[in-house]
């Protein structure tokens, strides 16, 4: 009924708490596909050693690749109706899986969104593809990251996540969301996320390791997705170019407070589109007083 897809490199400290964190799911009908990302420790023979013992699990193991490689390979195996993903630092609650099935079943849902231990909202919210949109955007409540979420199959069809991105989640999952005709979301926290410096996504919590390769990245992403978005729902068109720019100023910000090097071009790029646009950008209805405040600083 559910394909649990998790990928793993290097994590020979850490895997195990969890591979057990979803063998201990109220839900018993899922499979399991680990698919070990060409490790060099022990995270791929602690995968066999597990799928000895359960035959819900199916071990790949391929040459090493970026993210976005290994959880196409995940994809490619799984038979599942629906599809989710937990990432080999992380753990779910008991009823993770029970959690998000019965929200997805009860709501008629495409995906369905649980809470993490840093987000919690006690609220449900059943919504459109757009509406998921301009939350995802928000980034409070739920963010791009794929663990968390739970995907009809069919939905996701022959998509595949960036085999040459680092940052592959940023431009696959708006894609999902806006095939979706339902997207429920219930804010409880079943899902742990253990923040480290090893993190694919640290500098989104520890600004000073951004990287000029990072931001290029980023940039080009949201670029990229205010242009399909903007085919797509074209009536939303100035929302979307909204957050693409909300995210360049508080990218401005935090590399003048924080004095990050290396970044000296794309901020030279940032303030040029931003001040262009600083009309637009300031009358847009979902721009933030602190916005405002560091337009007029950094910009203008």
């Amino acid at each position: 009924m559910i394909s649990v897809i998790m990928l793993t490199y290097n994590r020979e400290g850490l895997v195990g708490r969890a591979i057990e964190s979803i063998l201990a799911q109220t839900w018993r009908e899922f499979e399991f596909i680990l698919v070990d990302n060409g490790s060099t420790d022990r995270s791929g023979a602690i995968a066999d050693e597990y799928a000895a013992k359960d035959s819900r699990i199916r071990v790949i193991h391929r040459e090493r690749g970026n993210i976005g490689a290994g959880r196409n390979t995940g994809l490619d195996a799984a038979r599942g109706e629906y599809i989710t993903f937990i990432d080999d630092d992380d753990w779910a609650e008991p009823d993770f899986l029970e959690f998000l099935y019965s929200l997805a079943v009860e709501n008629g849902a495409d995906v369905a969104i649980c809470g993490a231990a840093d987000k919690t909202f006690d609220e449900k919210r059943v919504m459109t593809a757009e509406e998921a949109l301009i939350e995802l955007m928000w980034r409070k409540r739920y963010t791009s990251g794929f663990p968390m979420k739970l995907f009809r199959t069919d939905l996701i069809g022959a998509l595949r996540f960036s085999e040459a991105d680092k940052f592959d989640d940023i431009g696959f999952i708006y894609k999902l969301l806006a095939d979706a005709k339902i997207v429920a979301y219930h804010g409880l926290p079943k899902y742990h996320i253990l923040r480290h410096e090893g993190n694919n996504s640290a500098w989104t919590t520890n600004h000073t390791m951004l990287t000029p390769e990072t931001l290029d990245e980023y940039l080009c992403a949201y670029r990229t997705r205010t242009e399909w978005l903007s085919k797509k729902f074209p009536d939303s068109a100035p929302t979307w170019q909204y957050f693409e720019w909300s995210f360049m100023i508080s990218m401005v910000e935090k590399i003048d407070r924080l004095e990050i090097p290396g970044c000296e071009r794309q901020l030279s790029v940032m303030k040029y589109e931003l001040c262009k646009h600083h009309e637009e950008f300031l009358k847009a209805p979902e721009v933030l007083e602190f916005e405002k405040v560091w337009m007029k600083l950094y910009c203008l």
